[in-house]
C-alpha cells in the first residue's frame, strides 16, 4: 500500500515567540503567514495590501493595472527545463496573469556574488531575455548590486511587473462560494523535484523538467470562455495545499479535493513516495488552480484543454460552505484527510 507522508511538522512557535528567521518563514506556508500578519501587515497596513493577492490592482485614471513583485533564490540556478532567469520572468508574468492582466513591463534588479562567473550571468541573462521576448512583456528598468564573497549564495533575482486589468474583471482569493468547482490546468510538482534531483548529493535520477511557463495566454482563454471565474493562483511556494487554504480562509469556505482527479505524474509520485513528500506541497512553476462557479465550469476546462498549457487540466474538488477554511481530501478508498497550510519548509530554496 502507499503511503504519502505529511510534510515534516515540526511546530515551530509563533513570530511573536521567536527571536531569528527560520527557512520555513518564506515557505509560503504557516510561517509565511504568520510573519505576513504578525509583522508586514500591522506595518505598512492598507486596503490593497489586505486583499493579501500575489499582486495588487491598482485604479490609474480610467485604467486599472495590475502591480506585483516577486524574489527568486532556487538552489541551482540551473535546472532541467529552466534557470533562474527564465524562472524570475515567467513567475512575474504569472503573478501579473492571475489578476487577469495583460503582462507589459518588468523590472529585473541582480543581486551578484563577487566572484560569481560571468559566463554564468550571460547565460542567466539572455535566459530571462528569452523568457521576457516569448512572453511579449519588455524588460524597462533593473539593478545591479554586487556583495561579498558568501553573501548571496551566487545570484539572487528580484522582479516586479506591471500589467493592465480588463475592465469590470475582479479576481480575488475571498470570491470563492458554494458549489464552485476546483480547476487544476495540470499535473503537480515537476518544478520542485526537477529542482530536488538537481541537487548535487542527493542521488535522485529522473527525467523530470521544470514545468517553468507563463501562464498569461491560457489565462486568456480562460476568461473568453465564460464569466464566472472567481479566482485564479499560480501554486508556487507551498504548492496546491497552500494556495487552496489561502482561498479557503480568505473567502470563509471549505473546499473538497478528488484525490483520484489531481494529476500528477508517475516519476513525480514515485519521486515524492522515495522522499516522503506529498505533492500536493511541492512547488510548480507553470500550473494554476481556479475557482470557477458551477455552471462556468465545463466552458473553462474546454478551453484549457485547447491550450498548449492545460491539455491534462481536470476538475479536482469542489467548494463547500462549511467547516470554513478547511481543505480536505476524499482519497480512492473513500477516506477524508485534511490538507493543511504547509507547517515548515518542506523544500528550500527552490522559487
Amino acid at each position: 500500500m502507499t503511503t504519502v507522508l505529511k510534510p515534516a511538522v515540526t511546530c515551530p512557535a509563533p513570530v511573536s515567540e521567536r527571536r531569528t528567521i527560520l527557512l520555513g518563514h518564506g515557505s509560503g506556508g504557516r510561517l509565511s503567514a504568520e510573519l505576513l500578519h504578525e509583522l508586514f501587515l500591522p506595518a505598512f497596513s492598507n486596503a490593497t495590501l489586505a486583499r493579501l493577492d500575489d499582486q495588487a490592482v491598482l485604479p490609474v485614471g480610467n485604467a486599472r493595472i495590475a502591480f506585483t513583485t516577486d524574489s527568486f533564490v532556487v538552489r541551482p540556478l540551473f535546472f532541467p527545463g529552466g534557470d533562474i532567469g527564465s524562472l524570475a520572468v515567467n513567475g512575474t508574468v504569472n503573478d501579473l496573469a492571475m489578476a487577469g492582466a495583460r503582462p507589459l513591463w518588468l523590472s529585473v534588479a541582480f543581486l551578484l556574488e563577487e566572484g560569481f562567473p560571468l559566463d554564468d550571468l550571460r547565460r542567466i541573462v539572455e535566459s530571462a531575455r528569452a523568457a521576457a521576448e516569448a512572453a511579449g512583456v519588455e524588460i524597462v528598468t533593473g539593478d545591479t548590486k554586487v556583495v561579498e564573497h558568501g553573501a548571496a549564495d551566487g545570484l539572487f533575482v528580484n522582479t516586479s511587473g506591471i500589467g493592465l486589468v480588463p475592465e469590470q474583471l475582479e479576481l480575488s482569493c475571498d470570491r470563492a462560494r458554494p458549489g464552485d468547482r476546483v480547476l487544476l490546468s495540470g499535473s503537480l510538482g515537476e518544478h520542485g523535484i526537477a529542482v530536488l534531483a538537481a541537487r548535487d548529493g542527493l542521488g535522485l535520477t529522473t527525467t523530470i523538467a521544470s514545468d517553468c511557463s507563463a501562464l498569461h495566454t491560457l489565462v486568456e482563454e480562460m476568461l473568453a470562455a465564460a464569466p464566472g471565474i472567481r479566482c485564479m493562483r499560480d501554486p508556487t511556494r507551498g504548492g496546491l495545499a497552500s494556495a487552496l487554504n489561502e482561498i479557503a480562509a480568505k473567502s470563509g469556505v471549505a473546499i473538497e479535493l478528488q484525490d483520484a482527479a489531481i494529476p500528477i505524474g508517475e516519476q513525480v509520485r514515485g519521486a515524492c513516495e522515495l522522499l516522503g513528500l506529498d505533492p500536493l506541497y511541492v512547488a510548480n512553476e507553470g500550473k494554476l488552480v481556479a475557482i470557477v462557479a458551477r455552471e462556468a465550469a465545463e466552458p473553462v476546462l474546454a478551453a484549457m484543454r485547447r491550450h498548449p498549457l492545460g491539455r491534462q487540466a481536470q476538475v479536482i474538488g469542489a467548494v463547500a460552505d462549511a467547516p470554513a477554511g478547511l481543505v480536505t481530501v476524499r482519497t480512492t478508498l473513500g477516506t477524508c484527510r485534511t490538507v493543511d497550510m504547509l507547517a515548515g519548509d518542506q523544500l528550500p530554496r527552490i522559487c
